[in-house]
């Protein structure tokens, strides 16, 4: 992991072809399989990601939330098959509008090797974006320990490999 000030980032290599990470990454139903914390939930809207601006909510759980349960919003702010995928996370108020919080999960996926049937996928997560008066609250970024990303492209390889979270994948390299 490379962290600078508001911005860390990981990179693995996954002995599979770009597009079948990319189909993995953008089914919202593989998310909790990838995120690994047991944070993230189920999705509440599963349709598969497929263009700039779609908004998908997830159902979380962390302890340390007031509720224990709630739900994130989420916008897609990068599509770029089998390239780029990247969305803000926020929540939605009472009123019904969004606050996306500033900080974005982004993924980039660069096809390796002559038959590109291998992929390099670089998670990074940027909180540089977060208003103050979201800072103001006490939020802690990142808000998970240094292994977080590592972990989660393992767990993305294992899913685009297997298609089975918590299969062991042997050609993984960080």
């Amino acid at each position: 992991m490379e962290p600078d000030r508001e911005h860390v980032s990981a990179t693995l290599t996954v002995p599979v072809a770009a597009a079948r990470v990319f189909a993995v990454l953008a089914d919202p139903r593989t998310h909790a399989s990838i995120d690994g914390t047991g944070w993230v939930q189920e999705p509440v809207d599963p349709a598969p990601l497929s263009e700039v601006g779609q908004i998908f909510r997830m159902a979380m759980y962390h302890s340390g939330h007031p509720n224990g349960d709630y739900q994130v919003v989420n916008q897609v702010q990068l599509l770029d098959p089998p390239h780029t995928i990247g969305w803000l996370t926020g929540q939605e108020l009472d009123d019904g509008s969004l606050e996306l919080g500033g900080w974005l999960w982004r993924y980039d996926l660069e096809p390796l090797g002559p038959s590109e049937a291998e992929t390099q996928v670089t998670l990074s997560y940027d909180w540089s974006a977060v208003p103050d008066h979201i800072r103001a609250r006490g939020i802690q970024f990142p808000p998970f320990g240094p292994d977080h990303l590592v972990n989660s492209l393992r767990h993305l390889a294992e899913l685009s490999v297997t298609g089975e979270p918590g299969a062991p994948v042997d050609a993984v390299r960080d």
